[in-house]
């Protein structure tokens, strides 16, 4: 009778090199983490350092001064967004192959980002509100990890596509603001842009996979790649028009300038980590039009939070909230009816 070999025992050398990826992973753990304090910090500061000069009763005539037409148009495109963010998921469930109704698509998709833009952390906040709703229908918690993470990259290929097209075509405009050449900005544009079409490229020479912890996940195939940047634009120019709307008249801003602008303000707010960009987007903005005057931006600041993050997120607790105890409603009418026919 053959003897089963003992298995493999892990030596010294392979302790260290453990050890070694532990302590790198921990290491640049830290220091992500050290960057988004600093960030967020160093907002805070700009931002305290412009409201000072800011006069209260100069914000609350900036609120007063936004018409019906401002306010109707800001909620018409803060709608028109979250239903393209709705294409985020679907293009997503299509890529793990996952068949879902688009009533629940949207319903977790919508949910899922109006709190996480609020409460921030997206990967983790995001990923426990799908879980919440898809695993009820039969979807694994890998599919959902998965899933989220392609919608994930469809908001970030959106941003970076809209500011590749901004330092290009409005290298000038941009050069104003961030102090760059005009030839600096569009070499910036192209590099962005060649990274998002060399993307699309890799993704049309075959199916791809990669492996994050423990989690192995297809990249998305080249249909899904072109969706993903086609959802994206058109969701951070709906964004971006929300805010823009909002902007006092008179205040003169090509809109492909501020949509570039918005979209860098965007990810220097996911990178920070705070909920939903608090002050690091303010700040950015603030900063970028530092020629315009702060009280009607800051106006129009506020009340972008309030169309496009208070707003989805008191309506998609409002939803989560009544969708659990039509949920509990209803397992407790079947428990009761359940209980009636064993006493028949």
């Amino acid at each position: 009778m053959d003897q089963m070999a003992p298995p493999p025992q892990a030596g010294p050398a392979d302790d260290e090199e453990g050890s070694g990826i532990v302590r790198s992973r921990s290491k640049w753990r830290w220091i992500g983490t050290a960057i988004s304090i600093l960030l967020f910090s160093v907002s805070l500061v700009v931002l305290w350092q412009i409201l000072s000069q800011v006069k209260f009763e100069d914000v609350t005539g900036a609120f007063a001064g936004k018409a019906r037409e401002q306010l109707a148009l800001a909620f018409f495109f803060t709608v028109v967004s979250y239903l393209l963010l709705t294409g985020y998921d679907a293009l997503a469930l299509h890529q793990v192959r996952a068949r879902i109704r688009y009533r629940t698509t949207a319903l977790a998709s919508f949910t899922s980002y109006a709190i996480s833009f609020t409460l921030g952390f997206p990967l983790f906040t995001a990923g426990a509100v799908r879980y919440w709703i898809y695993a009820p229908r039969g979807l694994p918690a890998s599919k959902v990890a998965g899933l989220t993470l392609i919608a994930g990259s469809t908001f970030l290929l959106g941003m970076a596509a809209v500011v590749g097209f901004g330092l290009v075509f409005r290298a000038e405009a941009l050069a104003e603001i961030n102090r760059l050449a005009v030839s600096v900005n569009r070499l910036i544009g192209l590099a962005i842009l060649g990274g998002i079409t060399a993307y699309i490229v890799y993704s049309f020479l075959g199916r791809r996979r990669i492996r994050i912890g423990r989690w192995r996940l297809e990249l998305p195939s080249f249909r899904v790649s072109l969706g993903q940047i086609l959802l994206g634009v058109g969701d951070v120019c709906c964004a971006a028009t929300v805010l823009y709307v909002l902007l006092p008249a008179g205040y003169a801003v090509d809109f492909g300038t501020f949509a570039a602008v918005y979209a860098f303000a965007c990810i220097l707010g996911m990178v920070s980590h705070a909920p939903g960009g608090l002050g690091v987007f303010e700040a950015t903005i603030l900063l970028a039009f530092w020629r315009l005057p702060y009280e009607g931006l800051i106006g129009a600041l506020l009340l972008f939070r309030i169309c496009y993050y208070l707003v989805p997120f008191v309506v998609a607790l409002l939803v989560l909230g009544g969708r659990e105890i039509a949920m509990r409603v209803k397992a407790f009418r079947a428990r009761v009816e359940q209980d009636s026919g064993r006493e028949d």
